[in-house]
């Protein structure tokens, strides 16, 4: 069994802060880059910082957005929403919901959210720039595998 008490003091400090603040906030997410970069790589969450980026959009009008942009299945609702939590809650989109009847909810991203859209543009820019490279590589490597 591991003894806390073998850890460097920092850690143990450091540690105890991050236990501290998973209780109060109800929460495990404790890697913001890690966490970040697989929301990045998944399926949806690049493409709806592009479409954001354009400007603010009510929830029915980005799915709709997303379903012409996307070449396969369209985003769920269910999945949308899931993806517009999460990057609320890491302070890249803001939800602004109306006080009309019924309210309108619109999303749209924070000056974080905008920043993160620029790099995620700027990786897929570099991918586009090299995507004969990498299919080159990829046939070669399928030579040699087989």
């Amino acid at each position: 069994m591991i003894d806390p008490d073998d850890f460097p003091h920092e850690l143990r400090a450091g540690l105890t802060a991050l236990s501290a603040d998973m209780a109060a906030h109800g929460t495990r997410r404790v890697d913001p880059p890690r966490e970040v970069m697989a929301m990045l790589g998944d399926r949806w969450t690049s493409l709806i910082l592009q479409v954001l980026v354009i400007g603010t959009w009510r929830h029915a009008d980005l799915k709709r957005a997303l379903a012409a942009l996307s070449e396969e299945q369209a985003i769920s609702q269910r999945v949308l929403t899931l993806k517009l939590r999460a990057l609320e809650c890491d302070g890249f989109v803001t939800r602004n919901v109306t006080a009309d009847v019924p309210p309108r909810v619109s999303y749209g991203l924070t000056p974080l959210g905008v920043d993160l859209a620029r790099e995620g543009r700027r990786m897929i820019d570099w991918v586009n720039a090299r995507s004969k490279i990498i299919l080159q590589a990829r046939a070669a490597f399928d030579r040699r595998s087989d």
